[in-house]
């Protein structure tokens, strides 16, 4: 994993008009015809819902209806990628969760922050990408700017403001490298 802190103060942003107003339609969708359905029974139409909001999900990806998005529109989902139930995808920046990928219950992407050095504390909004086959564990924290390589694991109540090295195994917090992630061979021998 690397020590480097994610520069921010490049990051800058405000929301239009037409953001708050997108925002306002958002959450009444999201409470009438997102949430209140059974979490596996009506997974396709949750996609649905999010693309027609401009979400470029894949129609394999699982979105539980517990999950919260804040903005459909700065989210990307691969093959086979879960929000798990109850994350929380405060997706102020873009949000990409790439193919094969897990990210667990109560799991909180957080893709801004507020400028401590600035007077007014303006508004940072900084991408979030989760590369392929990686897995964040339960009630883990991702923060703005944050990169996590392919095959990475973010353990359980981790919490991650760095880069994470592909197929590394990280956990605390801040998050520390850990172990590298082997997989087995699972091949059958007779």
């Amino acid at each position: 994993m690397s020590e480097t802190i994610i520069d921010l103060s490049k990051y800058r942003n405000h929301f239009s008009a037409q953001n708050k107003i997108g925002r306002i339609i958002w959450n009444l969708i999201c409470l009438i015809l997102f949430r209140p359905f059974i979490p596996g029974i009506f997974n396709r139409w949750r996609i649905f819902i999010l693309k027609c909001f401009g979400a470029r999900v894949e129609w394999s990806a699982v979105v539980y209806s517990s999950a919260k998005i804040w903005a459909p529109w700065n989210l990307e989902m691969g093959v086979n990628a879960c929000l798990g139930p109850h994350v929380d995808c405060y997706n102020q920046g873009r949000v990409t969760v790439k193919a094969n990928t897990t990210i667990s219950q109560k799991s909180y992407l957080c893709a801004s922050s507020h400028d401590i050095s600035d007077p007014l504390n303006t508004l940072i909004v900084a991408p979030i990408i989760i590369e392929d086959q990686a897995w964040v564990a339960a009630d883990a924290f991702v923060g703005p700017g944050v990169h996590i390589g392919q095959g990475a694991v973010i353990g359980a109540r981790s919490a991650v403001f760095s880069k994470v090295e592909p197929w590394t195994v990280v956990g605390g917090n801040p998050a520390r490298f850990i172990k590298p992630r082997i997989i087995k061979d699972r091949t059958w021998k007779a």
